[in-house]
Formats: structure tokens, sequence, C-alpha cells
């Protein structure tokens, strides 16, 4: 028996839903620590911020990142922009050199 086709106004509904939860994910990813200019992520060392983007998960599907860039806009900023292996999900992961202090 052949499995019935979903409506018209079903689909339309289940792609409603489904761009809404990609624009929940999207808006808690930039909430998070690194997700935008103004909340980097706190490192000591330049040569770390590298491999703590790749190890960074998609916030879409949990897929493993490949960088695309790595800039330093100005001050003690780094940013990397990274795209998502699987879902192709443009990232930009945010970090804030801070010297330790020695006392």
């Amino acid at each position: 028996m052949a499995k019935p086709k979903r409506s018209r106004t079903e689909r339309r509904a289940a792609d409603r839903a489904l761009r809404k939860e990609v624009l929940e994910r999207e808006r808690l990813a930039a909430m998070a620590p690194g997700g935008r200019r103004d909340r980097p992520i706190v490192v000591t060392t330049v040569s770390v911020i590298e491999s703590m983007a790749r190890s960074t998960p998609c916030v879409q599907c949990g897929g493993e990142l490949e960088l695309k860039d790595h800039a330093a806009p100005g001050g003690n900023l780094r940013v990397v922009r990274a795209v998502c292996r699987l879902c192709h999900a443009p990232r930009e992961i945010w970090f804030a050199i801070e010297e330790e202090r020695v006392n």
C-alpha cells in the first residue's frame, strides 16, 4: 500500500517549524561565549584559538567545523570564521586575548 502524501499545508507548517528551530539555535549560539563580538571566549595565548575553534561543534547539526579565516579586527579581539562540513552552516567564534598576570 502506498504511503499517502502530506498536504501542502502540512509541508509548509513543517518548513516554518524547522526555520523557527534554526533561528532559535542561532539566537542561543549568539548568547553563548564566543557567539558575538561582545561575548568573546577569553584565552591567554593566540596559539590555542584555532584548536578551540576546531573542537567547537556545529550549532545546527553537531558536525565538525572547517576553519576558513582567522582575523584580528582590532585590539585583543580575534575572530575565527568557519563552516560546518556537514550542513555548511557558517559560524563566527570570537576570542579575547587576556595576558596572564604574574603576582
